[in-house]
């Protein structure tokens, strides 16, 4: 579903608009935001489920989600704006969990099923029943095939050689996309998540068809704080190219300042503080001090990693993610009293920058999916934007861009370390995806890949694919190709940013 308007992604694109108008106008926002539901979903009748009455209810806790609160106990009366002085705050409003369902808009769906449907045929050939390991197959009089469900072991090599397509394999969208098997059932069969195992990277929530996994927004405090005077940086990830049709990198800056902030930044410049950082350490530690290194930049592969695979952690840099360095130069060459947000396509850095660490560097995050509705709520009209003289984004190199792409980490820290040391050979190996990233961590406990560079991406495709994208990620990493291509400086060890960097230890 990824890059399709769909009515999920409507829904969601009206509450994030709505609650962003409702902080931008202040008026009585107890009285406001329980009105919204009635905003969002007009009318006497339901369009989307059985009754407008649910729409209502699933959207009500759909607005306390993206103004930060907690969903509300099904069984105990609450009204939707409970605790919401807690909310009305112009600072980071943090109330775990990140990733939340929404029981009563969940759907149920079977984790998972092989099952025969009616284009069965009844062929002589019945291949179905050759390679099913566990003879959970039998036949109708008629010669058409049956699974015995208590036998299926659900493989799916019955559906693969169907020469009809009469087989299919259904699963839970929601625990297909988790990498970390951490999605299950509750006692109602509904979705359920294990939070000792879940890294909020947000897969399930863009793969979930009923809109029943939400996480938890700042937009309301963000712009609390834009309002109430304080001065706002906005730190821009550049997975931003393609993500709002009509808004061009020279448009962006103008757009932004529409929104209130003070000013944008670039991200990819502490993508090349990173990369530097990385192939220092990558030349330093491998292979005297330890087998391999991973990167660090994506928050989902680090936390599985350290969740996983205790033991490999030390391989793990210790380089800064490019959000952190890029908020750390801007408070230091600004002023500690700024505030910074940054806005990219993850869903799991809201965690990242609620680290004990990390949270006086990072105010507030937001990603693609939640800005989009603070342009509507502002009603920014992209086309009619005019750039300013100086508006272009010119400091980061081109390897500093890629950074938003698998792959792309990986070869910025490569690149970084043949201009340090020209003849040193750099083995690099990526995976793009949580399922794959813990494949490419079990062989690297195995000894499979002593010496090289590894890149983990938790979302597929890179952060293009993040779960706060609004684009094609296919679409969006050719729109990011051009976008390095324009990079007017190429990153090196005698670039502008191989500066100081005893500030961000």
């Amino acid at each position: 579903m990824r890059g399709i308007y769909t009515t999920v992604t409507d829904i969601r694109r009206r509450v994030f608009t709505e609650v962003a108008r409702l902080s931008y106008e202040g008026q009585d926002y107890a009285h406001e935001m329980a009105r919204l539901p009635y905003k969002i979903i007009p009318g006497e009748v339901g369009t989307h489920r059985n009754s407008i009455f649910l729409e209502r209810a699933i959207v009500s806790e759909r607005v306390r989600l993206a103004m930060g609160l907690p969903l509300r106990p099904i069984d105990e009366q609450a009204p939707i704006n409970a605790g919401i002085e807690n909310s009305v705050i112009a600072q980071k409003y943090y109330d775990p969990p990140l990733v939340n369902i929404i029981k009563f808009a969940c759907s149920a769906c079977p984790p998972k099923l092989v099952q025969v449907t009616e284009m069965c045929r009844g062929c002589l050939a019945h291949p179905c029943n050759d390679v099913c390991p566990k003879n959970a197959i039998h036949f109708t009089p008629g010669g058409h095939s049956v699974i015995d469900q208590d036998k299926c072991i659900k493989c799916g090599k019955c559906a693969e050689v169907c020469p009809y397509h009469a087989i299919v394999k259904m699963e839970r969208p929601c625990a297909a996309a988790c990498g970390m098997n951490a999605i299950g059932s509750d006692e109602l069969g509904r979705a359920r998540i294990d939070y000792d195992k879940c890294v909020s990277c947000g897969m399930c929530l863009v793969n979930c068809p009923f809109g029943a996994i939400v996480d938890k927004g700042q937009i309301f405090q963000l712009i609390q704080s834009i309002r109430q005077g304080d001065k706002v940086y906005a730190i821009m990830a550049p997975a931003f190219v393609s993500q709002f049709p009509g808004l061009t990198p020279a448009k962006l800056q103008a757009a932004m300042r529409q929104l209130g902030f003070a000013d944008t930044v670039e991200v990819a410049i502490g993508a090349d503080l990173c990369t530097i950082e990385e192939a220092k350490d990558f030349m330093r530690e491998v292979p005297e001090h330890q087998p391999f290194m991973a990167t660090s930049c994506c928050p989902s592969w680090s936390m599985m990693a350290k969740k996983l695979f205790p033991e490999l952690a030390m391989n793990i840099s210790m380089a800064l993610s490019p959000m952190v360095l890029t908020a750390r130069l801007l408070k230091k060459r600004v002023g500690r009293d700024v505030k910074v947000a940054f806005i990219g396509p993850c869903a799991a850095k809201k965690l990242e920058a609620s680290r004990r660490t990390i949270r006086s560097d990072v105010d507030f995050v937001l990603t693609f999916e939640e800005l989009m509705g603070m342009f509507e709520a502002r009603e920014v009209d992209f086309e009619a934007l005019e750039a300013a003289e100086g508006d272009e984004f010119d400091k980061a190199s081109a390897d500093g861009r890629g950074f938003a792409v698998t792959g792309g980490v990986a070869q910025a820290v490569v690149n970084a370390i043949h201009e340090l040391d020209p003849a040193r050979e750099v083995k690099v190996a990526s995976a793009q995806g949580l399922a794959e990233c813990k494949k490419l961590l079990m062989m690297a406990r195995a000894g499979k890949y002593n010496g090289y560079l590894l890149e983990g991406m938790g979302c597929p495709g890179g952060c293009m694919g993040g779960a706060g994208t609004l684009a094609d990620p296919a679409k969006a990493a050719a729109a990011l190709t051009r976008y390095k291509a324009e990079a007017p400086m190429q990153r090196s060890t005698e670039s502008p940013y191989e500066i100081d960097l005893g500030f961000l230890n």
